[in-house]
């Protein structure tokens, strides 16, 4: 390859000390193709369930090939081959936000995407890829509404377990470090969802329907009562459901939190579960029942399966109600733009503070240290 002057001058740009941040953008991430789905699993088990539920190690993968089963014959069979969409979408969100946040910073800053579960983009693939292309900064930015264990805690964890995997000599080769853990009380995120709910009424039914006949499920991640003392998720998913609540109840008085669970024998879930939260509403006089995910910023199958199941159960029981299921944020460009606002100070920080230099035989030194 001929060295153009051009290109000299393009790795002259990015030599260590033109300080760049990468963004890393984190998902759940799902399967595409259903040979994965056993890996998938035992992939989730390790890093979700052993952190609520009394599980030994050993029965990870054949549970997991059980459950694979399952999925297989839910999103194959009763599903006519479902394949989740959420890794598109989150490719959509991981682009969005890289344009936002390079209209600020340029090519200072890269956005990059990790998936907890889903080859090749696991966190230490991703890692290894920032590292090789010369980053040295990084923020790292679970795009989670509600800060959880079963969130960014595994986020965190994963992250951790790559990083010291990929350490580079006696030096760490990362030399700054910002987090997000989570934006369920960011006011723009707030308006936006429930701004998406009246936009919604007003367009299909406020001809039809009084305010007081239309019942709003605010549907958040179900969370387990207790997960061996790590932040499961419970209080800022309350206090999400709250401030979205405040914003309409004034118009629309029949609103109930709905969490969408996963129903694991002896565990105790948050209530009420969406399903009943419809219910409830429908006893108080609800004709038209909307579900807007609001705990969720990406599509997935709990958003789509789950209330999908919900609402044919419901149309069983009461078939003179409507049922509205709407999408998650998504790719919603005032959700990207709010997005890439949220990183910009944490971008501005690294950016202007003397790196710093992790010398990883220093910790075992001092830990000799206290010992004496």
């Amino acid at each position: 390859m001929v060295a153009t002057p051009e290109k000299l001058q393009h790795t002259h740009e990015h030599l260590p000390g033109q300080d760049r941040v990468a963004v890393l953008l984190m998902g759940y991430g799902e399967v595409e193709s259903y040979e994965d789905f056993a890996n998938y699993n035992e992939q989730a088990l390790n890093l979700l369930t052993a952190k609520f539920a009394p599980v030994p190690t050993w029965i990870y993968p054949p549970l997991a090939k059980l459950l694979a089963l399952f999925d297989r014959h839910e999103w194959g069979h009763t599903h006519h081959d479902f394949i989740s969409p959420h890794n598109a979408i989150f490719e959509q969100q991981r682009a969005g936000i890289e344009q936002n946040l390079q209209a600020k910073w340029g090519d200072r800053v890269k956005v990059f995407k990790a998936f907890n579960f889903c080859a090749p983009f696991l966190p230490k693939q991703v890692l290894d890829e920032i590292q090789h292309q010369g980053f040295d900064k990084l923020l790292i930015y679970p795009l989670l509404v509600v800060d959880s264990i079963f969130t960014s805690g595994i986020a965190i964890e994963q992250v951790n377990n790559a990083l010291a995997e990929i350490a580079d000599g006696e030096e760490h080769w990362v030399k700054g470090q910002r987090y997000i853990p989570s934006f369920y009380n960011e006011p723009a995120y707030i308006d936006l969802m429930a701004h998406l709910v009246e936009e919604k009424i007003n367009a299909d039914f406020a001809a039809t329907y009084l305010p007081s006949q239309i019942g709003i499920v605010l549907m958040n991640h179900g969370c387990p009562h207790k997960a061996k003392g790590f932040t499961s998720g419970i209080v800022e998913s309350q206090a999400l459901y709250d401030l979205v609540r405040d914003k309409l109840i004034n118009r629309y008085p029949l609103i109930s939190v709905g969490w969408l669970n996963h129903d694991t024998p002896l565990i105790e879930w948050t209530q009420p579960n969406a399903e009943q939260a419809a219910k409830n509403l429908i006893q108080l006089g609800a004709k038209i029942i909307i579900f807007m995910p609001i705990g969720f910023a990406t599509e997935n199958h709990e958003t789509l399966l789950d209330v999908h199941h919900i609402i044919h159960a419901l149309e069983k029981q009461y078939s003179g109600v409507d049922y509205v299921q709407m999408a998650c944020v998504n790719d919603n460009a005032d959700f990207l733009a709010m997005a890439a606002e949220w990183a910009n100070p944490h971008i501005a920080e690294l950016l202007s503070e003397q790196a710093l230099a992790v010398n990883h035989q220093s910790s075992e030194h001092h830990h000799h240290h206290h010992h004496h």
